[in-house]
């Protein structure tokens, strides 16, 4: 009985449905083997010979499979059909011979099948093949060259600039173009124009709005109207004549529909509709494509299926009639340069199935699943039909004309099912006009001046960042979710808003790579290494040469780094950042100059924990200092560092933070590096803040007294939610927050029983219910604590990771997370199901993958290619 490996449980418990008793069905949980994260992984002076480790966790499914094959004598590779899909086949297969458990009698075969549906996967076992030795080289080549670039360029970012954590082939590329679009942001000074609209009414009275084009006979240009007084004089222009209809030109247009979903389309119109990131997007894609819902959603290509096509097409026609139907199959040609990665479109397995069919309880899947099936279905449908229709309104002496544009859709064609979204937004010319006859008279209704500003370039999106990568040729579709993902973890970038913002970390290690490995964070130098690799996979190229020419130049420049200063680097960064570190002040006083003392000047200095800020070069007459990211308000930035008095010996000062101003104790000694601080509370005016309110800050949390009841102490402070009263682990808020100085016992303990008795039998409400759990049942729920979100399943709560929002969980991570707390607190664990007959690895589906623990632990090795 042959033995079939995939890499997940439930595409294992999918295709043996599919399979039957005739087969046994394995999964690998992922890649089995990896790089171990220590120096001498990757030898270039030995052929680049890469050392390979089992990890802990894939021993004992590694040993599933090779239990299985002392009956069977033949082994199915069935990974997914991308570059990762082969290297994991590889490495099975490499693993197992070593353990010496395929035999010379084994027959080792690999199947690829596009979607998990029963043809699909019996049509793809009667067609195996050997394992693709080029793309498992393009895995190796791409393996090598991140590790060689993590392993190799942290170092010396570590030396170099303290505080920075990891670079990366793509990952830093990546950063680049956040930081840049945030420079040209900064850069950007905005220029005022105006433009002029007035409304006309036809004869019949119907009402429509035109635009100023030509003014004195000529033709007006964006920032011709540039100010109040010119925008006041063509609306005089406009008041003072008589108007007719000059012209009324109706044009027919075609819109064809956006082709079918491929990976990085998929990821941007998802963020563009439901603000997903690209990690959430390729988890629920994932969860589709092994349910059987989809077909593979790590694709480079566009193209569909002829017996796709056909069931589209009979699908629109039952569904909308035969005039939304072409009268011939619409045919999208592959972006990708290489066939072998540029499998089928993203797209339904069953076009006759919408979402309300489908059998899943996620909503994020189900609005992925409806999104795809939308898509695939336009992409089959006739063109809409359009009129677009222009008016030019004229005065008699043909000095002023004013344009109304509009459109009428005759046909909505595939915009009955589906319009692509945009990333930002443009002028509307959708508006419908009247009936407007040429040469009928224009009355008049009302004429609007409005101001305008040029605007800066928007921030990225996930969206528009996949997209900008994808057209500069960085990565690929299986990257871009977790190179997003890593520079948000190591704190180079953050999310606000949906658009991306480059934290001051991250803007350093980005002036420090584009001034000392320019190179090696181009777009045209990153982009022509993805096509070596690519022809690496195409059979056009050797793997180990491409490696080779990286290497010999790539160890030259970090050699010529060997000798750097840290001074030296941060001179460099001070003067590249110096538009960002010191902005233009409103009085045109030189922004370098220190606002406290008035007499040294701001330059870029080093922490003792690592890390930078900003200091006075008077230094230590004047101790100002402030974070990289300047004040926005000018009046508090002044008040950062002021002695508001002494206590004692101890200066009390006021300071103004990342996170905003603050009053401090002394200055950070050896013995206490951390001087006592307190933040303000809301509402508190820097300005205003004198020794007294400072003391009162120090002073807390505030000692009331014994608890009547129990004689434990009754504090009240000032916490992460706002004012508070505490006794033992209890908390119950304040109103205010002058009460936390002023509060009596009688108080504290009517605040903390109403507390407990609100709290009592009462259900605090998921932030998501995720539903049964798969192998134990009972609810699995992401709640939120009072410190930060967390799963819950019964009695284990397992709080989220860093950076991990309730919105991105998935049923399997919260398996993955409860199965681990459960393992730590030596309680009760999930129990698992039966397993199915032959399935010995299908056992415990909640095991942790080492490959997440071991990004968290290695930061020097980036793991750009991520699938």
């Amino acid at each position: 009985m042959p033995v079939v490996v995939v890499e997940s449980p439930a595409k294992a418990k999918t295709i043996n449905k599919y399979l039957g008793d005739d087969y046994t069905v394995l999964a690998s949980y992922g890649h089995v083997r990896d790089l171990p994260p220590k120096d001498g992984s990757v030898d270039p002076e030995h052929d680049f010979e890469m050392t390979w480790e089992v990890a802990t966790d894939s021993r004992k499914h590694v040993k599933a499979i090779a239990d299985a094959l002392k009956d069977d004598d033949a082994l199915i590779l069935a990974t997914d059909p991308d570059r990762e899909g082969e290297a994991i086949s590889w490495h099975l297969e490499e693993t197992l011979r070593k353990r010496r458990a395929i035999k010379k009698s084994t027959d080792v075969k690999r199947v690829v099948f596009n979607a998990i549906t029963k043809s699909a996967v019996t049509e793809a076992m009667k067609n195996p093949r050997d394992i693709d030795e080029p793309l498992v080289h393009a895995y190796l080549a791409r393996r090598a060259l991140d590790y060689l670039v993590g392993f190799n360029l942290s170092p010396v970012l570590w030396r170099k600039l303290p505080g920075a954590k990891s670079a990366g082939r793509v990952q830093s590329v990546c950063l680049r173009l956040i930081v840049e679009r945030e420079m040209e942001i900064e850069a950007f000074r905005a220029r005022e124009y105006w433009t002029v609209k007035a409304v006309f009414a036809t004869p019949r009275g119907q009402t429509y709005e035109a635009r100023l084009t030509v003014l004195g006979g000529k033709k007006l240009d964006k920032y011709d109207i540039e100010n109040e007084t010119a925008a006041e004089l063509a609306v005089q222009a406009i008041s003072s004549r008589e108007f007719t209809v000059a012209s009324v030109e109706a044009k027919p247009a075609n819109r064809n529909p956006a082709p079918p979903f491929m990976t990085s389309t998929l990821q941007q119109e998802a963020s563009r509709k439901f603000g997903f990131g690209a990690r959430q997007t390729m988890q629920s894609a994932q969860r589709l494509y092994e349910a059987g819902y989809i077909t593979y959603m790590r694709t480079d290509g566009i193209d569909m299926a002829p017996e796709a096509v056909m069931a589209a097409r009979d699908s629109i026609k039952d569904r909308y009639g035969e005039e939304y139907v072409p009268k011939s199959p619409r045919m999208y040609k592959n972006k990708a340069k290489n066939a072998q990665e540029a499998h089928e479109c993203i797209r339904p397995t069953d076009m006759t199935r919408d979402a309300g069919k489908l059998k899943v309880s996620d909503d994020d899947q189900r609005k992925l699943y409806d999104l795809i099936w939308k898509r695939t279905l336009a992409s089959q449908m006739e063109a809409a039909r359009l009129e677009r229709t222009t008016v030019d309104v004229e005065s008699g002496d043909k000095q002023v004309v004013l344009r109304a544009t509009g459109q009428v859709v005759l046909f909505d064609g595939f915009l009955k099912v589906y319009e692509e979204g945009r990333d930002d937004v443009v002028d509307d010319e959708d508006k419908r006009l009247p009936q407007i006859m040429e040469g009928e008279a224009a009355a008049k209704q009302g004429i609007t001046p409005e101001q305008h500003f040029t605007q800066p370039p928007p921030r990225y999106t996930e969206a528009t960042l996949v997209k900008r990568m994808e057209e500069l040729g960085i990565g690929r579709p299986s990257t871009y979710a977790s190179i997003v993902t890593t520079i948000q973890d190591r704190g180079y970038v953050r999310k606000d808003k949906n658009r991306l913002i480059p934290e001051d970390k991250g803007r350093l290690v980005t002036a420090f790579l584009t001034n000392y490995f320019r190179r090696y964070v181009g777009y045209e130098f990153t982009a022509n290494l993805e096509d070596e690799l690519d022809d690496v996979s195409a059979g056009e190229r050797a793997y180990l040469d491409v490696l080779s020419r990286f290497w010999k130049d790539f160890s030259a420049a970090i050699a010529e780094t060997a000798d750097l200063r840290i001074t030296e680097v941060l001179e460099k960064i001070d003067e590249v950042l110096a538009p960002h570190l010191y902005p233009p002040r409103e009085d045109g006083t030189d922004p370098r100059i220190c606002p406290k003392c008035g007499i040294g000047r701001l330059n870029l200095k080093t922490a003792r924990s690592g890390g930078a800020f900003i200091g006075c070069t008077n230094y230590p007459e004047c101790r100002f200092t402030r974070p990289l990211s300047a004040p926005t308000d000018d009046a508090t930035a002044e008040l950062d560092g002021k002695v508001l008095g002494h206590d004692g010996e101890d200066e009390i000062t006021l300071r103004v933070g990342r996170f905003g101003p603050y009053v401090q104790r002394g200055e950070p000694t050896e013995e206490e590096p951390k001087p006592p601080r307190a933040s303000l509370p809301k509402g508190w005016a820097p300005e205003e803040i004198d020794l007294e309110k400072a003391l009162m800050l120090l002073s807390l949390p505030r000692e009331i007294g014994p608890h009547p009841e129990d004689g434990e102490v009754v504090e009240a402070g000032i916490g992460r939610y706002g004012p508070f009263v505490k006794h033992g682990k209890k908390y119950a808020n304040l109103p205010d927050v002058e009460e936390v100085f002023t509060v009596g016992m009688n108080r504290a303990v009517e605040l903390l029983a109403q507390k407990k008795t609100r709290g009592r039998g009462t259900t605090a409400k998921p932030l998501r219910e995720l539903g049964e759990h798969p192998e134990s049942g009972g609810a699995v729920n992401v709640m939120d604590g009072r410190y930060g979100p967390y799963v819950k399943w019964e009695k284990v709560n397992a709080t989220l990771p860093k950076g991990v929002e309730p919105a991105d969980v998935t049923m399997e991570m919260a398996v993955q997370l409860i199965a681990e707390k459960a393992s730590k607190k030596g309680g009760k664990k999930p129990a698992a199901k039966s397993a199915a007959t032959k399935k010995p690895a299908a056992k415990k589906t909640t095991a942790k993958k080492t490959t997440t623990k071991k990004k968290t632990t290695k930061e020097a090795q980036d793991s750009d290619e991520a699938s």
